[in-house]
C-alpha cells in the first residue's frame, strides 16, 4: 500500500502532465478539425465548375482511418445523395447516380487534405447543396463543409476600371479643350476691341489736327 506522500507525488506528476499538454495544444493553435470551404459559388450553365473543400487537423491522415463523403441535396430539408466517397485500396471514388452520371471528377490531394471535385457540363437541375464531410481520426469531431450550387445563364463582368478612366479622360479632354478655345476667343475679341479703340482715337487725332490746320489758315490775312 502506498504512502500519503508517494500518492502526492502521483497526483502531481498526472496533475503536471496535463498542464503540458494543454501547453502544447495551446503553443501549437491546434484544436480540432476545421473544413474549409466557399459558402456559394456561381457556375455558368454548361461549364465546367470546380467545387472545392480543404481541412486542418491536429493529425496527420492515416488512410487506413481517414473517411470522407461528397453529397448533394436540392435543399436542407431533401435526402442527401452521395456523390462521392474513399476507399481505403481505392482511394476517392466517385459514385454514379442518375442526376450526374460521370459528370463528378476527384481532383483534389489527399495529402495536402484538398478534397475538391469537379462537376462538369452544368445543369439548372444540379442547383443546390453540396456537402463534404471528412473524418480523420483521432480527431473525434467530424468535418462539415456545405456550399451553395447556383447556375445561371450568364456570369455578371467584372466592373473594368480603365473604360471609366478612359471616359474620364476623353470628357476632361474636351473640356479641356473647349475652356482653351473660349480664353483664345475672348483674347482675340479684346485685341480687336483694343485694335478699333486705337484707330478711333487716331482718326479722332487726326481730325482735330485738320481742324486745327483750318483755323490758322483763316487767321491768316
Amino acid at each position: 500500500m502506498s504512502s500519503p506522500a508517494a500518492q502526492e507525488r502521483r497526483d502531481g506528476v498526472q496533475l503536471m502532465s496535463a498542464v503540458l499538454l494543454l501547453l502544447l495544444l495551446s503553443l501549437s493553435g491546434c484544436y480540432s478539425m476545421d473544413v474549409l470551404v466557399p459558402g456559394n459559388i456561381n457556375a455558368l450553365n454548361g461549364s465546367t465548375i470546380k467545387i472545392p473543400c480543404t481541412f486542418t487537423s491536429c493529425y496527420k491522415m492515416d488512410t487506413t482511418k481517414f473517411s470522407m463523403n461528397w453529397t448533394y441535396q436540392e435543399s436542407l430539408n431533401d435526402t442527401e445523395e452521395l456523390l462521392m466517397t474513399y476507399y481505403r485500396k481505392k482511394g476517392m471514388v466517385p459514385v454514379r447516380s442518375e442526376r450526374f452520371g460521370e459528370r463528378v471528377t476527384f481532383v483534389g490531394n489527399l495529402e495536402k487534405n484538398d478534397l475538391s471535385i469537379t462537376l462538369s457540363d452544368v445543369q439548372v437541375e444540379d442547383v443546390g447543396i453540396y456537402n463534404c464531410y471528412v473524418r480523420n481520426p483521432p480527431d473525434r469531431i467530424q468535418g462539415h463543409g456545405v456550399i451553395q450550387l447556383n447556375v445561371v445563364t450568364e456570369l455578371t463582368p467584372p466592373r473594368d476600371s480603365t473604360i471609366a478612366v478612359a471616359i474620364g479622360a476623353s470628357v476632361g479632354g474636351a473640356l479641356a479643350l473647349l475652356i482653351l478655345s473660349m480664353v483664345v476667343v475672348k483674347c482675340l475679341r479684346r485685341h480687336r476691341t483694343q485694335e478699333l479703340i486705337s484707330e478711333e482715337k487716331m482718326e479722332e487725332e487726326g481730325k482735330l489736327e485738320a481742324e486745327g490746320v483750318a483755323e490758322e489758315e483763316t487767321k491768316q490775312p
